[in-house]
């Protein structure tokens, strides 16, 4: 069982910049915020695109989009009437850093959105989340400082799909947060139909650090593909998830060990519920998103959670899969069936009542389905589905007609096993 009632919090050693506060300050108050560079400069569009483009910043919400192209797409659309909004509706599960963020850091993400607003030339933001510590803390944030365009806070409920980008657009929109067909893009047509910028929180929040600190400091840490710091969620097979700022391009095994010393690992679950069911070997994939997907993951939002002895593979899958199939936006009929299917097969597997029918139709979906969603989430199923096959195929032949002795035992803890409560 890996659902947290805590999170311990490690900052990034040394003097650099920092996203995470040391423990002892729960809450950074404009009082606290303004000597740490805060709201000091106010660069023009161009100044802000430049510095975006030259530190090579990429989204921290999951795909590791280049920051600088979507602004540019919001930018330099003819409609003279622009949108921007904070997401900070953090739909994976296994994830809790954009919450940190939003509780703990609220003007940091405020700064990050006033600096996008500049660089769209947008007239208005919006901040958008499903957590109620995190709209609460941002409304009190607010009310500290006024903001140079006017901000919204926007709540919704929360669920996996909630935070795709066009999801988001029709959630503030009024309708239901589930996504809708693209084209129009929210670049092209979002809030109230105009251009509008859908940026993760977290990225929000490096760019404020990029524009009170410089490129130097950001490309002081990461690796020349992947530049700068991201926030780690690292789950172990036992006890409090720990939330930490690392250096794109560390070792995986690294971090562990920093953290949580010694650790025995049986997989590893990279990248929250979509990245993929790898084996131990993933310990020495690099982070970046290059090098996670070299050993068969996604390095995604930044969550991974670590399975040990008592953990099966197989039973992790059907979790997954459970999970995916409940929150679908039952807006597509490939998604529907697809992840009700998956889903139904792998719990087979794990209980032992699967044959090798059962197995071979879960390789034809996992391949056959992908891409044929309205959003990603079919996608992740598929993806979580496939990395079990293709990582851990033993432990999968031999679950068929036979429950392995974990699963037998019933370790099976539904569909919350990697969910971080907090």
């Amino acid at each position: 069982m890996i659902t947290q009632s805590a999170v311990r919090i490690r900052p990034l050693p040394g003097a650099a910049p920092r996203l995470l506060l040391d423990q002892r300050q729960e809450w950074e108050g404009l009082a606290d915020y303004l000597p740490r560079r805060g709201y000091a400069r106010s660069p023009d569009s161009a100044e802000i695109r430049a510095l975006v483009e030259a530190a090579d910043l990429r989204g921290r919400g999951g795909a590791g989009f280049p920051t600088a192209v979507k602004i540019a797409a919001v930018a330099d659309s003819p409609n003279p009437v622009r949108c921007v909004v904070a997401n900070g509706e953090e739909g994976e599960p296994a994830s809790v850093k954009d919450r940190y963020l939003l509780r703990h850091r609220p003007h940091l993400v405020l700064d990050g959105l006033l600096h996008a607003a500049r660089a769209v030339r947008a007239d208005r933001a919006y901040v958008y989340v499903s957590d109620v510590a995190s709209a609460r803390s941002v409304r009190t944030a607010l009310a500290e400082r006024s903001p140079t365009v006017p901000v919204h806070v926007v709540t919704v409920p929360a669920g996996y799909v909630a935070g795709e980008s066009s999801a988001v657009v029709r959630a503030i929109n009024g309708g239901p947060a589930k996504p809708t067909a693209k084209p129009p893009h929210p670049y092209e047509q979002g809030v109230g139909g105009v251009p509008t910028l859908v940026q993760n929180v977290e990225t929000l929040a490096h760019l404020a650090l990029l524009v009170s600190h410089g490129v130097d400091a950001h490309l002081a840490h990461g690796t020349p593909e992947c530049t700068g710091t991201f926030l780690l969620t690292l789950s172990p097979p036992r006890g409090p998830a720990v939330l930490t700022e690392t250096a794109y391009g560390t070792m995986l095994r690294d971090v562990v060990t920093e953290h949580l010393g010694r650790v025995d690992v049986t997989g590893v679950l990279m990248g929250g519920f979509a990245g993929g069911i790898l084996g131990p070997e993933a310990l020495g994939l690099p982070l970046t998103h290059d090098g996670v997907l070299r050993g068969g993951g996604l390095l995604g939002c930044g969550a991974v959670a670590l399975l040990g002895p008592g953990d099966c593979p197989v039973s992790a899958a059907a979790d997954i899969a459970a999970y995916f199939d409940r929150e679908n936006a039952a807006q597509c009929g490939p998604c529907i069936k697809g992840t009700d299917a998956m889903a139904a097969d792998l719990a087979a597997l794990a209980s032992g009542r699967a044959g090798t029918a059962e197995v071979d139709r879960l390789e034809r979906l996992s391949t056959n389905l992908r891409r044929r969603g309205a959003c990603g989430l079919l996608d992740a199923a598929c993806a979580a589905t496939a990395s079990l096959l293709t990582t851990h195929r033993p432990l999968v032949d031999a679950h068929v007609g036979a429950a392995c002795p974990d699963c037998a035992a019933g370790a099976r803890d539904d569909d919350t096993r990697f969910r971080i409560t907090w």
